[in-house]
């Protein structure tokens, strides 16, 4: 340790059980930091992404479930063409 280093009024542990929770540390470009003015607003920006993105699959799946599927024959391809 270097003579430097003061740890006078330190405590040990501070951090400890929110390190043990986890990190997630994302770094996002400048152009992208710029549009937000703190971690609260990112993740506010995120979560709305997030519900968006999660109703639009779950309206595709409902979609897809409940359409009927068309009954068209496979058209020839460029080569089956050609031998006819």
């Amino acid at each position: 340790m270097l003579p430097e280093y003061d740890f006078t009024g330190a405590v040990r542990g501070k951090y400890y059980e929110r390190y043990r929770q986890g990190t997630n540390v994302v770094l996002l470009d400048a152009d992208v930091a710029e549009a937000f003015r703190d971690s609260a607003s990112v993740n506010d920006a995120l979560r709305l992404l997030v519900s968006v993105a999660e109703a639009k699959v779950s309206r595709r799946r409902g979609d897809a479930a409940t359409r009927p599927r068309p009954h068209k024959p496979l058209q020839a391809t460029a080569r089956r063409a050609r031998r006819a």
